[in-house]
């Protein structure tokens, strides 16, 4: 393809996510760099999801970060690192940052349990705070503080994802549920591998609790965005409106999410998005 940005432009679209739904309304330079940079992590992720031998997935790994070496030194070859470099510099996007997602992605071939909570958020750090601190950057900010808001909603959202997702996950045999939360509620790893409990009142109980949890770290998030920096953020809010959502539809669906999963329509997405960018 010859338009590299129109490559992350279908990348995006085809993906059906809700981040999709929270560029629309950015202007045309912004947009474009946030959808080349959620193409990239689209790619290094799917390297790992798509990939049913560690080995092959390790060696995509290592082209992508020899890839990302390729983009600073002005001679990316990929599509998506095409489009990297024209944005890249102007907002501020490091070399390393782009290297601790891949290092995040690089985790799922080496772990699928997690001892307890500290542990995972490393691993959310790398796979999706650091992508809040690049967006922000993307999206515009004055005060630093707005980097601490974007690494706590980075987080969130992954909470979410994980919460959205424990049933697939399963299925490939991860769980990123906490080893000791599980323990405490009188479960184990197995159970959930094999979908057993799902349906009981220790697994559904465990689950609102991670609910509980996602919805506080919105809340802590947005007590560390300063007002000023509101508007330009409103991608990150419209996100949080989307999710936050879902999550309360996982909730009143009982957290059924080891045996279904719970997902927005997409033009429910589209009403949060146009209604919470109304709001500013």
């Amino acid at each position: 393809m010859n338009d590299p940005h129109q490559y992350c432009q279908d990348k995006a679209a085809a993906s059906g996510s809700s981040f999709y739904y929270s560029f629309m309304f950015l202007p045309a330079a912004r947009r474009r760099a946030i959808t080349a940079l959620y193409a990239y992590c689209r790619e290094v992720d799917d390297v790992v999801d798509e990939c049913t031998d560690p080995g092959v997935a390790r060696t995509k790994l290592a082209w992508w970060r020899d890839e990302v070496a390729r983009l600073y030194a002005g001679n990316p070859q990929h599509p998506v690192a095409r489009a990297l470099a024209d944005v890249v510099r102007p907002f501020g996007i490091t070399q390393d940052q782009l290297l601790t997602v891949i290092d995040g992605m690089a985790m799922d071939l080496d772990y699928n349990r997690y001892p307890d909570f500290d542990t995972l958020k490393v691993y959310c750090h790398r796979v999706a705070g650091i992508v809040g601190l690049m967006s922000a950057r993307i999206f515009g900010y004055t005060d630093p503080r707005t980097l601490d808001y974007a690494a706590d909603l980075g987080l969130a959202f992954q909470l979410t994802n994980i919460i959205r997702d424990v049933g697939e996950d399963a299925r490939r045999n991860r769980v990123y549920l906490p080893l000791d939360e599980l323990a405490a509620a009188g479960l184990d790893a197995a159970q959930i591998v094999h979908g057993s409990g799902g349906d009981g009142d220790a697994f559904r109980q465990l689950m609102a609790r991670q609910v509980d949890r996602a919805l506080a770290t919105y809340d802590q998030a947005f007590t560390k965005l300063p007002a000023q920096d509101r508007k330009a953020q409103l991608p990150g809010i419209i996100m949080a409106a989307i999710y936050r959502t879902l999550l309360e539809e996982i909730r009143s669906d009982g957290c059924r999410v080891l045996t279904h999963r719970t997902s927005l329509t997409p033009l429910r997405k589209l009403w949060i998005a146009w209604r919470t960018w109304l709001k500013g």
